[in-house]
């Protein structure tokens, strides 16, 4: 069974009277251990199907089954749960608390999973290890670069081991060099740890890293390609 199945997936989002349908139908595949962009051009559907992979929102009709489990039958704790130990998701602004230290931020996952101290500590250090920052963990965001709050989102996305990352436009406030950075860390990521991942994005560099680029145009998936 593939990692993850969407089907028919339709989501409508109403402002009064009017309404705007982000996606139309859409069905798509993505194997365990695969890494595939999505892309398209603005307002296509991919944040919102990004979103709905993520268990952030939920869709108007269909199907998205992740290992196994339809989402769409989730209860709203059920939810939480899945995006705290199944799903890491990277959002293009970084999406860091600004009070805090690289490594605290880090650890927020895993302290709202319940883990110990000592093994809050010991996987934060590894985890900094593994996307360069150890140098920088008593830092704040505002002290650092948008590349190394990038490689911070990434950590903290990663602190419960989830199976499955999800990246929207994560070189998106990057300039190339430090974007390819990332994108470096990302293949790395699939590679080295075997995680499934997503990447949605307008950067063509991605499509140099993934196994399969899928374009949506319209709320569906218009076309599909391996990657270069």
């Amino acid at each position: 069974m593939p990692n993850i199945a969407t089907k028919d997936l339709i989501k409508v989002y109403r402002a009064g009277k009017s309404e705007v349908i982000a996606l139309r139908g859409l069905d798509m595949q993505v194997a365990d251990g695969e890494l595939v962009a999505v892309q398209g051009p603005s307002g296509c559907g991919k944040t919102t199907l990004l979103n709905l992979l993520g268990g952030i929102d939920r869709p108007t009709a269909g199907r998205i089954d992740v290992d196994g489990s339809n989402l769409v039958d989730l209860s709203d704790p059920e939810l939480v749960q899945y995006r705290l130990e199944r799903v890491g998701i990277i959002f293009q602004f970084f999406n860091l608390v600004p009070t805090l230290t690289a490594e605290e931020n880090v650890g927020i996952p895993m302290r709202l999973a319940g883990k110990r101290p000592s093994a809050r500590g010991k996987r934060t250090k590894g985890l900094l290890e593994l996307v360069g920052m150890e140098k920088r963990a008593a830092h704040r965001p505002d002290e650092l670069s948008g590349g190394e709050q990038q490689r911070i989102a990434i950590a903290v996305a990663l602190a419960n081991d989830p199976p499955l990352l999800l990246a929207d436009e994560p070189t998106g406030e990057l300039d190339t060099k430090t974007g390819q950075e990332v994108l470096d860390v990302f293949q790395k990521l699939n590679q080295s740890l075997k995680k499934t991942i997503v990447v949605v994005t307008h950067d063509a560099r991605v499509a140099h890293i993934a196994h399969r680029v899928l374009e949506i145009r319209d709320g569906k998936i218009v076309t599909e390609g391996t990657a270069a």
